[in-house]
């Protein structure tokens, strides 16, 4: 494929873009960080209806009740899971969050029965589903960026909790491009239909490297080694992996090549945080059960 300088120029424009935005969201103070999710967790359900809505034409006739119900359930447990820093007054996100969550579960069920008459399974799946896959793992990640006060002085960086959510995205981008330049020089064996384009070679290659790298920049940073930094450097980038394809799996089966147009060159929301939506939970297990 010919390059195309004026497409060059947009994708490096919006990826500046993006990446300011992000830092600026993940590092400046929790409300920051609270906001950027909030923004990202929208973006992410709108672009699931879409896709499910052209996986199964049924998922079309959902109202708007149910449409903007979800997303506030979904965002009301991600309040749910924010600490006692988080407060309006005297008042915490966190007990605002699980009233939310109560008010709108019994508003959902009797709207889907007293309009309906009768429950639809199939339609309630791909709700819960979309429950699942979006709103419990940004949850998850306002509950990730707690780490510190939860594990303070486990952890060689100080303020771990900030850094933590820094740490994922960044092992997911060094292993994104990777993975992109190892495929390209020595890639030969496909991973997997759902991705034609993704080879072993670059797969493995942008885990180790990933890992690699990460380890470097700690040790640059604190003249030491955490291996729990190391260990979420390599859950992020495998996690990371099977996001991007259950993604892709998710995109075929909709028949479209992006999920959205939210950034220029680069596809929608679930298009940029598909690998981070499945490594989140797994490195949240890890911070919480075995590190």
């Amino acid at each position: 494929m010919a390059f195309n300088i004026q497409t060059f120029k947009t994708r490096t424009l919006t990826a500046i873009v993006f990446a300011v935005i992000m830092l600026s969201g993940l590092l400046i103070n929790q409300w920051t960080f609270l906001i950027l999710f909030s923004i990202i967790h929208i973006g992410c359900w709108i672009e699931y209806f879409k896709l499910v809505g052209l996986i199964d034409s049924d998922y079309v006739q959902i109202n708007s009740i149910h449409k903007n119900g979800l997303m506030l359930l979904g965002w009301a447990f991600m309040l749910w899971m924010t600490n006692h820093f988080y407060k309006i007054g005297s008042i915490e996100l966190h007990g605002l969050g699980w009233l939310l969550m109560m008010i709108l579960a019994v508003v959902l069920l009797s709207t889907e029965i007293v309009f309906k008459k009768q429950l639809n399974i199939k339609l309630l799946g791909y709700s819960f589903f979309g429950l699942i896959y979006i709103s419990l793992n940004w949850g998850l990640m306002i509950d990730l960026r707690n780490a510190d006060s939860a594990f303070g002085g486990k952890y060689i960086l100080n303020d771990f909790g900030k850094y933590l959510p820094c740490i994922i995205i960044f092992s997911i981008w060094i292993n994104d491009t990777m993975a992109y330049i190892v495929g390209s020089l020595i890639g030969k064996t496909p991973l997997s239909k759902i991705s034609p384009k993704k080879t072993w070679e670059g797969t493995i290659g942008g885990i180790i490297l990933s890992v690699l790298v990460m380890g470097l920049i700690t040790c640059l940073i604190t003249k030491s080694i955490d291996k729990n930094i190391l260990i979420i450097a390599l859950i992020s980038s495998v996690a990371g992996t099977f996001g991007d394809l259950l993604e892709s799996k998710l995109k075929r089966m909709a028949n479209v090549k992006d999920s959205g147009r939210f950034m220029p060159g680069h596809g929608g929301f679930l298009d940029r945080f598909d690998s981070l939506l499945l490594a989140t939970p797994f490195v949240w297990l890890y911070v919480h059960l075995l590190s």
